[in-house]
């Protein structure tokens, strides 16, 4: 039977804040796992490490996200290039996406990008995310969009990504699935469970037709946005939802930590 490898504590040979960092990222990627959001080995969350030289934090091709640890994450700068002795593969794909997102956005320290079958049908919908319930309401006025041209694996692809990403924090990548972005990884994930949850509210909601839908009430949605952005948002994610998570995570394997 094979065994996942446990690679060798990287604690004491990097920064406490890149150890931090790495902790958060590895978490995000069981939490992924535990909701059922993984695709086998084929997507992809990544963290910028502090510092200048932009590198990158985003899993070894080759690790089931439940099998992720602090230590096992990759580091790589943004021309794809391995930083340090790790010789596990990375996806070429997830290079593209990630490097194109954290070289031209200062702020997108963590950005996670899913495959889930109701991220995906709403992707291939022509209307795109519904305004049809809160959490639609919640991500749904941060939303870009980003039309399909293929498993992402082209370089030039880069400057569309990013300037179809524009400003906002979420996107949805027509016929392919879901991206989030944040300050910190605490930040992105949040914003992901909510994309995530609109768009399986949204399947549901869709089994009764369109035509049965209720409308909400005209300005509603402008008020949900005034409600849901800003540094309570940050502070949400950051001081409360986060930690709570860490705790659900410490009780089921605190193995991620390693």
């Amino acid at each position: 039977m094979a065994t996942a490898l446990k690679p060798v504590s990287m604690r004491d040979t990097v920064s406490a804040e890149e150890w931090g960092l790495r902790v958060d990222l590895a978490a995000a990627y069981r939490l992924v796992a535990l909701y059922g959001w993984d695709d086998l080995i084929f997507t992809h969350l990544s963290a910028r490490v502090p510092g200048p030289e932009h590198h990158f934090l985003i899993n070894p091709y080759s690790m089931m996200f439940e099998e992720i640890t602090a230590s096992s994450l990759v580091k790589i700068d943004v021309e794809g290039n391995k930083v340090g002795d790790n010789p596990a593969p990375v996806n070429r794909a997830g290079f593209v996406i990630h490097s194109a997102i954290h070289a031209a956005r200062e702020d997108a320290v963590a950005v996670l990008h899913l495959h889930t079958p109701h991220g995906q049908a709403v992707s291939a919908m022509a209307e795109g995310l519904l305004p049809h319930t809160q959490t639609a309401m919640i991500a749904g006025h941060d939303v870009a969009y980003h039309d399909f041209e293929g498993i992402a694996t082209e370089l030039d692809e880069r400057e569309r990504l990013v300037a179809d990403l524009g400003t906002r924090h979420s996107m949805i990548l027509r016929n392919h699935g879901t991206l989030a972005v944040g300050a910190s990884v605490a930040q992105a994930f949040l914003r992901m469970y909510f994309l995530e949850r609109a768009c399986e509210a949204q399947i549901l909601m869709l089994s009764a037709g369109r035509a049965n839908l209720n409308d909400p009430n005209q300005g509603v949605a402008e008020k949900v946005e005034q409600q849901s952005t800003g540094a309570g948002m940050a502070m949400l994610a950051q001081q409360l939802a986060w930690p709570a998570l860490l705790r659900k995570l410490d009780r089921i394997d605190p193995g991620f930590r390693d």
